[in-house]
């Protein structure tokens, strides 16, 4: 692994104190070119070429994309007998178009997969038997359309509890332990060539990455094919710290495979707990940047962001890819969850598809690690 001191870069963060919406000629895509892919999460209006906002960003900033929504069982195949392809055709010529690495996401998911999936049609669990065929189907279907196109796959999407225990999802319940094995398996029987991943989020607390590490570790002692972990990246100002960080690369590389940042943000609102956010009234307290984001609170988003890259560059020999969930703030998830109507600015981007402080400080890192 290469190195590069975090004293240091951070250091010369604060020295060169990025304006906010500063401008910059050197895309993201360049400035990492020789360290890992700079991917976004595309939505339907962009990988359709509908938002004239985003377009020039995605074609100019980033050469890998990962679908937010069009790819997951929901969507792709609602019915038994029907799958609906148009936008992830879409999404797949898009990439094409354009040149860039495709990712697709998600295979198995504990949510947005349809009722239908784990009911025998009068109202009770399918057995085992059933679900593993509907699941061998529906994965040579959707990997098979799209085999030589997408490059990797997150295959099996937030397996574990926050304590690394493994989540009781109708997956585990009807088909076992054994559904992840399974669902690698059908993957790669469906495209020999594709990459596979797993792929979960808050692996930066000990406990959930302990499991995740006991995890890996069991499918690769049974030749399960699985090349790479995606750390999401949900992130916030206070969270992860560079330990938190560093301990969770340093531990999933010593497994031997390789790592993703598959959907990173920083949240830079209030904490509100998941399962309570639906539930929870808007208020200003929950809302404090309904106007527009401070620019103390910009910088302080630009110093998380550096701090987190200087931590990849630091592992770029076993970091492929970084790739940020959304193109502009206004775009983001994070704008309605866990609380509807929030107003967040997670990502690199602003409302009007402007650089904010954030990447110009990544920027500047980058820079800075090349000389």
């Amino acid at each position: 692994m290469r190195t590069l001191s975090l004293a240091f870069a951070l250091a010369v963060l604060v020295a060169v104190a990025p304006a906010q919406n500063s401008t910059t000629t050197q895309s993201l895509k360049e400035a990492f070119k020789s360290d890992f892919l700079i991917g976004a999460a595309l939505n339907w209006r962009q990988f359709s070429e509908k938002d004239e906002r985003a377009l020039p960003i995605i074609k100019s900033e980033f050469n890998s994309i990962s679908p937010e929504n069009q790819l997951k069982w929901q969507l792709i195949h609602p019915q038994p007998d029907k799958y609906d392809f148009a936008n992830g055709d879409r999404y797949v010529a898009f990439g094409e178009k354009y040149g860039m690495v495709v990712i697709g996401h998600t295979l198995v998911w504990h949510r947005q997969t349809p009722a239908w999936v784990f009911d025998d049609g009068k109202g009770n669990p399918v057995d085992r038997e059933t679900l593993l065929k509907r699941l061998r189907d529906h994965i040579y279907t959707v990997v098979g359309r799209y085999k030589g196109k997408i490059k990797g796959w997150d295959v099996v999407n937030e397996a574990l509890n926050e304590d690394g225990t493994m989540r009781q999802s109708q997956w585990l319940k009807i088909i076992g332990e054994d559904y992840l094995a399974k669902a690698f398996q059908f993957a790669h029987e469906a495209d020999p060539q594709a990459e596979l991943y797993y792929n979960d989020y808050a692996l930066e607390n000990e406990p959930k990455r302990n499991g995740a590490v006991r995890l890996i570790q069991k499918l690769k002692a049974q030749g399960v094919p699985i090349n790479a972990i995606g750390l999401q990246g949900h992130n916030n100002l206070r969270w992860p710290s560079v330990k938190q960080q560093e301990d969770t690369i340093k531990a999933f590389a010593k497994l031997g495979i390789k790592i993703n940042i598959t959907e990173l943000d920083v949240d830079v609102l209030p904490h509100v707990d998941e399962d309570k956010g639906p539930a929870t009234k808007l208020t200003d307290e929950l809302n404090p940047f309904a106007s527009g984001l401070p620019a103390l609170t910009a910088d302080e988003q630009a110093k998380k962001f550096a701090e987190l890259f200087a931590v990849y560059l630091k592992y770029r020999d076993v970091i492929d890819r970084v790739t940020f969930w959304g193109v502009t703030d206004g775009d983001t998830w994070l704008n309605n969850w866990p609380v509807r109507g929030r107003t967040n600015y997670p990502l690199l981007f602003d409302r009007e598809g402007k650089q904010k402080a954030a990447y110009s400080a990544i920027i500047n890192l980058a820079t800075t690690s090349k000389n």
